[in-house]
C-alpha cells in the first residue's frame, strides 16, 4: 500500500477564487488528502497517494499551469529526463521519470512519455547510467534482488495510444538512493536493445528537490523565471 506523501507546486493564483477553484479540481481526485494553497508565494500544497502528473493536470483544468517544485522528503526524490537516441530527430526529449521513496522501502514512479509508436513498452532502471550509446550502454538490468527474489530494477509496464502518449504510476520496493546514477529506460523490448532505435528512450536517474527544498523563481545559469523556462521546456516536449 502507498504511503500518502506531500508535492508542491508553483500555481499563478491571482485571488481566492482562483484558489476555490484548483481546490475543488483537486478534490475530485481519488487519494487526495489534503490541498493548501498560498495567495501570497504563489504555492499549492497537496498530501495524497496521486500521481503528480495527475494533480497537473488537474490544475492544468481551471485554466491555470503548474510547476512541480518539490516531492517527499529530503533526499527521497529523483527524476530523469527521458530522451530518443535515434539519429537526425529535432527534439529528442520523449519524457519524464519522476520517483519518490514514501516508506523506508517503497518508491513510486511517476511515468510519462510521448512522440512513441503505439504499444506495449516495459520500464526498467540499469546497472548504469552511460547513455553515451543510448540504453545500449546502461547495462542490464539492475538486479537489486526484491522481497520476491525479482531483479529490483523491472518497474513494470506501461500501454502508449495511437497518439503517442502513455502514462503509468508504478511502485517498487527500493529506496531513491539506490537508483542516483543509474540508467531508466522505457523501451518496447526488455532487453538486447539495438542502437539508435527510435521508441527507446532513457536518462540518467538524478536527485531532485523535496518540498519546500526548492526556492527558486530566477534560474542562476539563464536568468529566465521559472515560468519562462517552464515554457521554453514545454516547447521541447517536456511534460
Amino acid at each position: 500500500m502507498i504511503q500518502p506523501f506531500e508535492t508542491l507546486f508553483a500555481v499563478p493564483l491571482e485571488c481566492d477564487e482562483c484558489i476555490k477553484r484548483v481546490k475543488s479540481s483537486l478534490g475530485e481526485l481519488p487519494g487526495i488528502i489534503r490541498v493548501d494553497a498560498n495567495l501570497k508565494d504563489q504555492l499549492v500544497s497537496v498530501e495524497g497517494t496521486v500521481a503528480p502528473s495527475q494533480i497537473i493536470t488537474a490544475i492544468q483544468s481551471t485554466g491555470r499551469d503548474a510547476i512541480l517544485r518539490g516531492s517527499g522528503k529530503a533526499n527521497s526524490a529523483a527524476v530523469s529526463i527521458l530522451e530518443t537516441h535515434a539519429p537526425d530527430v529535432g527534439n529528442p526529449v520523449r519524457g519524464l521519470s519522476r520517483i519518490v521513496q514514501v516508506s523506508p522501502k517503497l518508491s513510486i514512479v511517476d511515468l510519462s512519455v510521448r512522440g512513441l509508436s503505439p504499444g506495449k513498452y516495459y520500464a526498467s532502471v540499469r546497472e548504469n547510467g552511460d547513455i553515451s550509446q543510448g540504453a545500449v550502454s546502461t547495462g542490464g538490468v539492475w538486479q537489486g534482488a526484491d522481497a520476491n527474489g525479482e531483479p529490483a530494477g523491472r518497474f513494470g509496464e506501461l500501454e502508449v495510444d495511437k497518439s503517442g502518449v502513455g502514462t503509468a504510476f508504478l511502485s517498487r520496493p527500493v529506496e531513491v538512493w539506490e537508483l542516483i546514477g543509474r540508467g531508466f529506460v522505457v523501451s518496447k523490448k526488455e532487453s538486447g536493445f539495438a542502437a539508435n532505435e527510435p521508441d527507446t528512450v532513457c536518462g540518467v536517474i538524478a536527485r531532485s528537490a523535496g518540498v519546500w527544498q526548492n526556492e527558486k523563481t530566477v534560474c542562476a545559469c539563464s536568468g529566465k523565471t521559472i515560468w519562462e523556462e517552464r515554457t521554453e521546456q514545454v516547447g521541447k516536449g517536456m511534460l
